[in-house]
């Protein structure tokens, strides 16, 4: 009977550690929609949305960072790069050449994306 109870409580102990992990490191989805406009890409769930963006010449590019860490968008070439946004902060580019700009998360080098720029 004392082994089912402490087993009983360790097992409410395992469900109360990975339920606050859940709740606080994977509720980021379904605060807020993804993109707001066009030339929007969200950070959020540790990605860049959308992933690729094609846009014209001369469009004014903004990064949102909706996750809970903070992120970059640095690109391959080093041609752009952003302060380190916390969370709402925006970082913006206008792209006035044609070209494919690759970039990625400095701080989460895993995350990566695409502007295209016709």
């Amino acid at each position: 009977m004392l082994i089912k109870l402490k087993l009983s409580f360790f097992l409410v102990a395992i469900l109360g550690v990975v339920g606050s992990f859940v709740l606080g490191h994977g509720a980021r989805t379904g605060a807020q929609p993804a993109t707001t406009n066009a030339n929007e890409i969200v950070i959020q769930n540790f990605a860049f949305q959308p992933a690729s963006l094609t846009v014209k010449v001369g469009t004014r590019v903004t990064w949102v960072n909706r996750d809970d860490d903070p992120h970059t968008a640095t690109a391959n070439d080093k041609k752009f790069s952003s302060k380190t946004l916390d969370t709402g902060d925006q970082f913006s580019m206008e792209f006035s050449q044609p070209g494919t700009y690759k970039y990625y998360c400095a701080l989460h080098p895993r995350m990566t994306g695409e502007v295209i720029v016709q």
